[in-house]
């Protein structure tokens, strides 16, 4: 972990001291999913990786189980600040059809729980449909959680910092990839 690096301090440490940026290489995203794959109570009926941040993640796991079934689930919640709400109604913009999510255990991937709204959105469609998820990221913002009484089902890290990962571009505050190109 590079640039500003500042490993899990406990909230009580942390909450009078500026946001860190952390800045993952893919070396370090490796060793987070291999952390991660460890602690899963395996085996599943399928992966279900959230859009964008699970997909990495979601993928390299399905390849270390040796798991076939990838879905994945892109859900929106309104953009404008000034319609976002702690009760905002998500959209499902791609989303695995109820049969093939009944009955099955369904391990749901994202790469950080941060408010919490998305991959708790999933979860609950998961149920509805008749499915058995267990929440996975690399990261849970707990203090910032919008749910205290939920918690993901297996974490490697709690953090309150800014995590960049690999496949980031710039213009997502990364440095690693020019979003323009320069001209010499």
């Amino acid at each position: 972990m590079k640039h500003g690096d500042r490993r899990s301090l406990g909230h009580e440490q942390t909450e009078n001291l500026p946001m860190k940026h952390l800045y993952l290489s893919w070396s370090e995203l490796e060793e987070l999913v291999s952390q991660l794959i460890f602690k899963l109570n395996t085996p599943y009926d399928a992966i279900l990786s959230i859009t964008r941040g699970g997909i990495i993640p979601g993928g390299m796991i399905a390849e270390a189980l040796k798991m076939k079934e990838v879905l994945t689930a892109a859900v929106l919640f309104p953009e404008n600040p000034s319609q976002r709400t702690t009760l905002s109604w998500p959209r499902f913009v791609q989303f695995p059809v109820d049969d093939r999510l009944r009955d099955r255990k369904i391990l749901v991937v994202d790469n950080l729980w941060y408010r919490g709204r998305t991959i708790m959105a999933v979860k609950g469609r998961i149920e509805i449909a008749g499915g058995y998820p267990e929440l996975a990221v690399l990261h849970w913002k707990k203090e910032s959680s919008i749910f205290s009484e939920d918690a993901p089902d297996y974490y490697v890290q709690i953090t309150e910092d800014f995590v960049h990962y690999p496949w980031q571009r710039i213009d997502d505050s990364d440095y690693r990839v020019r979003a323009e190109p320069v001209y010499s």
